[in-house]
Order: C-alpha cells, then sequence, then structure tokens
C-alpha cells in the first residue's frame, strides 16, 4: 500500500522554520559565510542565499517546494533569496497563531486540526488577493514618494545623480560578497556595461543581452588574486586548438563556424551496416571505399575554404583524424567542441551563419577577425579573438570579463553574483504602478479585505486615498536597512485602521495586518544585534512621513520633477534631506521588494493547500525540477579551501 503522510499547520512551519535557522546565519550587513562540508572532505562557503538552500539534500518534499520557490524567485529577480524565507516563515507563525485563536473563524469541522488548517488556507487566500489588488497602490503612495529613480544612461558618470545607481550596486555588492570587494566589483561591472552600451538604445538592452549571454562572455580563473579580475578585449573561447595555431598575420583572419562534421561519418545513429560475402559485395559498397571517398571529400572543403582565404575553423562537434591532418597541412587552426552559447555569440557578433552543408560555403558564412591567438588564464589555455568591424556595425565594443578568486568556489560564487547583478538591475527597470490621475478626495474602494470577511455587508465599503488609475514607472529605488518594511508597515496598519472604522466593529480584523506584522521580521532580523538601531531607525524612517492624509500623495504629484518626467532626483520629495542620511546604508529597488511580497505571498498559499504527501519511488520530471537538480549537482562541483 502506497504510504500517506498527513500534514498539519505546524508541520509547514516546522519545515520553514528550519530553511529559516540556515539562511539567517548570512543574513544583512552582519551576516557571515555559511561553510558546507562533503563526506568527500570538499567544503563549500557562501553567502548566496540561492546557493545556500539549493546545497541543501532536503528530505522533506515541502522544504523542497519551497527551495524550489526560492530558486524561482531567484532566478528571476537575482535578490531576495533571504528575505523570502524569513518573510515566509514570519508569515507562518502569525497565521498559526492567528488559526490556532480561533479555529473556527470561518467554517467549522469535526477536528481542530482540520479548521485549522482551513482557516489558515483562507487567511492565505485573502491575503494574496488583497497584495494583488491593493498592495501597488499603498507602495505607490506611502513608499515611492521617499524613493527615487535611478538613471541607468551613464554608469561612468561622477554626478550625484548617477551615483545613485552605482550605490545600488554597491549595496547589492556587499551583501553578496562582503565589504571587501563590492567597490571593486561595482567598478568592474560598470566598466563591463559601459564597454557593451549599444549607441543610441536603452541600457536595458544591453544589460538583457549581456545577462542572456553571460556564460560565454566569462571566464573563472582560480588561484589568482581577486584584483586580477579585468576585462580583455573580444571573445574568449573556452577551448584549446585542436590544430597548431596560426602564426600572426597582418592581415586580417577569415573564419567559418560549423554545426557538423566535415566528415562524413561511415554510420549514424539509426544506420544499419549490411554485411555480404562472396561475389556479391561491390566495389562501391566497400568500407575502404567509401572511407577514400570521405577523405577526398574533406580535401574538397579545406580547397573550398583556402580559396576564400579562410583560416580559422570553429566547430561545434570533435572532428576526425583526417580533418585535422588536412587541416594542419593545409596552415588553417580549428577548434572543436566549442559550446552552444559561445557559437551563438560569435555569430551575432560577427553577423555570420553557421555552416550546415560542408558542400555549400558561401561569403555569408565567413566572418572577418582582427587577430586570433591563443590565450594563457590561470592553468588553462584558451583562444582568443576579437572581430574586425564590430564597433562600426554593431555600436559596442566587445570585451570578455575575467574573474579571478583563490579558489574555484570563490570564483564561482563571484560568478554568480555578477549574473544575478544584471537580474536585479532587469528587475529594477520593470514598471512599478504609477499614480496618474489627480487625487481624489475620499473614494470608496473595494471591499475591506479582513479576517471576518462575512460580517462586512455588499453596501459597506472603506473610504482611503487612492488613486483611481496607474500607470507604470521604471527604476525606482529606496533607501536600504528596512525602509521599504517599515514604510510598508505604516501603509498598512493605516489601510486596516481605516477600515476597522468603516466596519465600525471591533470584532473584524483586517487581513492587511498579517502582513503587517510579517514585514518588521525582516528589519528586526537587520539590526537583531542591537534592538537599539532597529528603533532608531524606525523612528527615523517614521519621521519621514507627514502626519496630513493628503500630504503624502499630493507631494507625490506636485513635487517639482516627479517620476513622471523620470528626472526624480534625490532631494525632489519633501524629506529628501532624510533620504540623503539614509544612504549610508545602501540602496535597494522598490520593484525587486514588490515582486519578492508577491512571490512570498503565493508560494505561502500554495504551502497551505497542501493537506497530504504521498510518497512513491519514482522520480516526476519537471522542468523547474531538472534544472534545480542541475543547479545544485553543479555546486557540488565547487571546492573551496
Amino acid at each position: 500500500m502506497v504510504p500517506l503522510e498527513q500534514l498539519h499547520l505546524s508541520h509547514v512551519l516546522q519545515a520553514v522554520s528550519a530553511l529559516e535557522s540556515i539562511v539567517l546565519r548570512s543574513f544583512g550587513p552582519e551576516g557571515g559565510q555559511v561553510l558546507f562540508t562533503r563526506d568527500t572532505g570538499q567544503v563549500m562557503v557562501s553567502r548566496s542565499g540561492k546557493r545556500i538552500l539549493t546545497a541543501l539534500h532536503l528530505d522533506h518534499p515541502l522544504a523542497r517546494m519551497v527551495v524550489r520557490c526560492v530558486w524561482k524567485h531567484s532566478t528571476i529577480t537575482g535578490d531576495g533569496s533571504k528575505t523570502f524565507v524569513l518573510l515566509l516563515a514570519s508569515l507562518l507563525r502569525i497565521i498559526h497563531a492567528t488559526a490556532t485563536k480561533d479555529p473556527h473563524m470561518f467554517q467549522p469541522h469535526n477536528s481542530t486540526e482540520a479548521s485549522e488548517a482551513a482557516t489558515a488556507r483562507h487567511l492565505a487566500d485573502r491575503l494574496l488577493e488583497f497584495a494583488l489588488t491593493e498592495l501597488d497602490k499603498l507602495i505607490v503612495l506611502n513608499v515611492l514618494p521617499h524613493g527615487f529613480r535611478v538613471s541607468l544612461e551613464n554608469f561612468t558618470a561622477k554626478t550625484q545623480h548617477d551615483l545613485s545607481c552605482q550605490t545600488l550596486l554597491v549595496s547589492f555588492f556587499r551583501t553578496r560578497l562582503g565589504y571587501a570587494y563590492c567597490d571593486f566589483f561595482r567598478n568592474l561591472f560598470c566598466e563591463l556595461l559601459s564597454h557593451w552600451k549599444v549607441k543610441d538604445d536603452r541600457p536595458s538592452f544591453s544589460m538583457q543581452f549581456l545577462n542572456n549571454s553571460f556564460l560565454a562572455l566569462h571566464t573563472q580563473v582560480s588561484g589568482v588574486p581577486v584584483n586580477c579580475s579585468r576585462l580583455i578585449e573580444g571573445q574568449v573561447i573556452h577551448r584549446d586548438f585542436a590544430t597548431p595555431c596560426p602564426q600572426v598575420r597582418k592581415q586580417p583572419l577569415k573564419a567559418v563556424v560549423f554545426n557538423g562534421y566535415l566528415q562524413p561519418k561511415l554510420l549514424t545513429t539509426g544506420d544499419v551496416l549490411e554485411l555480404r560475402c562472396g561475389d556479391k559485395v561491390t566495389e562501391d559498397r566497400g568500407i575502404v571505399h567509401f572511407s577514400s571517398w570521405t577523405e577526398k571529400s574533406v580535401e574538397s572543403i579545406i580547397a573550398t575554404l583556402q580559396s576564400f582565404g579562410v583560416s580559422v575553423l570553429l566547430c561545434a562537434l570533435k572532428q576526425s583524424s583526417a580533418v585535422l591532418a588536412a587541416a594542419t597541412q593545409a596552415g588553417m587552426c580549428l577548434v572543436e567542441c566549442v559550446s552552444e552559447e559561445e557559437i551563438s555569440l560569435f555569430t551575432q557578433l560577427s553577423g555570420v551563419t553557421p555552416i550546415s552543408d560542408c558542400r555549400r560555403i558561401h561569403p555569408e558564412h565567413i566572418a572577418t577577425l582582427t587577430f586570433c591567438k591563443p590565450l594563457l588564464l590561470g592553468a588553462h589555455r584558451y583562444v582568443h579573438l576579437d572581430f574586425h568591424d564590430c564597433e562600426e556595425r554593431l555600436k559596442v565594443k566587445p570585451c570578455s570579463l575575467v574573474i579571478c578568486a583563490p579558489s574555484e568556489g570563490q570564483a564561482d560564487q563571484h560568478a554568480c553574483a555578477f549574473q544575478d547583478a544584471f537580474r536585479m538591475l532587469l528587475t529594477a527597470l520593470e514598471p512599478v504602478r504609477k499614480t496618474q490621475t489627480a487625487l481624489e478626495e475620499t473614494i470608496p474602494s473595494k471591499k475591506c479585505t479582513s479576517l471576518h470577511a462575512d460580517n462586512i455587508s455588499n453596501g459597506t465599503a472603506c473610504r482611503v486615498h487612492l488613486h483611481q488609475k496607474c500607470v507604470t514607472e521604471t527604476g525606482c529605488v529606496i533607501s536600504a536597512g528596512g525602509t521599504f518594511e517599515f514604510l510598508l508597515h505604516h501603509a498598512l496598519h493605516q489601510y486596516g485602521h481605516s477600515c476597522s472604522v468603516s466596519v465600525n466593529t471591533s470584532a473584524v480584523v483586517p487581513v492587511s495586518q498579517l502582513l503587517e506584522k510579517a514585514l518588521l521580521s525582516v528589519p528586526r532580523q537587520i539590526y537583531s544585534h542591537n534592538l537599539k538601531h532597529f528603533l532608531q531607525a524606525q523612528t527615523r524612517v517614521v519621521a519621514l512621513i507627514p502626519k496630513q492624509p493628503h500630504a503624502l500623495s499630493a507631494n507625490f504629484i506636485h513635487t517639482e520633477g516627479p517620476l513622471g518626467d523620470g528626472k526624480l532626483s534625490l532631494c525632489s520629495c519633501e524629506n529628501g534631506n532624510m533620504s540623503l542620511k539614509l544612504l549610508d546604508l545602501g540602496l535597494e529597488s522598490v520593484s525587486c521588494k514588490y515582486q519578492l511580497v508577491l512571490a512570498v505571498l503565493q508560494c505561502l498559499t500554495n504551502l497551505l493547500r497542501i493537506n497530504m504527501v504521498l510518497r512513491t519511488h519514482a522520480v516526476l520530471h519537471t522542468e523547474s525540477h531538472d534544472s534545480l537538480n542541475a543547479h545544485s549537482e553543479s555546486s557540488e562541483g565547487e571546492d573551496e579551501d
């Protein structure tokens, strides 16, 4: 009989709390590195939440489900994996306490445990519904006025406005790599983006290209100090020459890309070899004759390439010894087993198409290179090449990133942080809702979302100060150190108070109060080393909030240089000077924070909908499951001393 396991609300809380206890060791500015040891004696040191969680060998299916949700969110936004687990655990504790206190809040059940589970599911559903309908408006009115919009047009500028973007990067690298190298990698990141910035195009286009091509654009070198990381011109192919590399020539080189084999194979997958004897064997079907024909075919291909002046061959597959011998004799250098990502990057930068049929080679298949030479990085030798007219044709200066570190694990950790920085900036550039129409005096909103929703009549509506219509805005950031959580906590408190006053009953508690309490768990952990600092930070942030009900929204609309014109400066808000003081804590993206809250609530809803575990012996393969396993297996190969 298939074993079944009944899940209770306490089981879900225990699984998430166990993950929380692990990530808390590296959470916040005072967090340290987490060291993992394996049976083989290898160790892995990291403070990346995604890497820490995916390195765990988890038996409980709920824990694996949470890690998968964290992995999906962090893969998209590049940040927030530890805050994800922390906020999820806090919400589960609050919901567990609420459901335990009043298990028959919505509908009575036969057992107390069933009632608690049903109440928890209902609260989670109402929380998600509230976040999808009201949370963006609260952020617009109560969070965005205290932030500003970063400019990504010029990363190398030294003006105060452009330094805000660099501050955002420093804050990100500080949480991922520590204080030692955050400035160094910030400068290297800005230098890389300035090289790849396409003239007269959006910065997001360059960042999306770098994020998609990052695997082919960077090279990890171990056994070298971190400050040796640098940019080098052109592209690095992570393979060595299979034939002797050509001598240095003054004139440009010609190169082609092959997707298949240059020499026809005798047998391929699915072919059937027929063996005959006696007179039935014909000369044209002999294996020896076929091999001779294939060698002549290779010579014909090499001759055709020589007629075009080609001297560099890049091949996706491993070629035969006959091909290598023919290329060597013709003075051509051949690189085999080039990865798909590197071939894709090469074709995009050179503007050529790979050759699929060796019998049909045309000028559009031939790329022009400035040079092609071996490059020694650490203990490995690679192929280094550059393109002849790429800067004039594509309006960029192609370069590759070399990331150095004393060990392989550290180099991989730095590379992951670099790519996550692209994802974080791309998320920061995604739209955040922004006001379009003027503020209404008092408009009826949708029915207030509360714990006792049935006690509110259909004709009752809360009167809150919201805008009728919202449009999108990008690049909004705010001071780090819990500023977002403090401001949103205050906004949710005011929202819940408005709902309670409108329904005029003390028995009804707004469901927004659950999220309001959970948000403070994040700054509490940031300042866990000193409670006094937590209270001081909360007091400073609350001091930014105007006392008048309409002052905050009116300031957001009528301030000189609003978000709508895309030029909101550090001092555009009413309390801009206080914002400048809070910049010492760094910056973080409002869009990333908003998506984080939504992702946590969606994960919470999915977790509480599970009430039974069916254990099977077969492995269920899904796309996300396979991707997560592949990432975990790659992290297991890291070795740090």
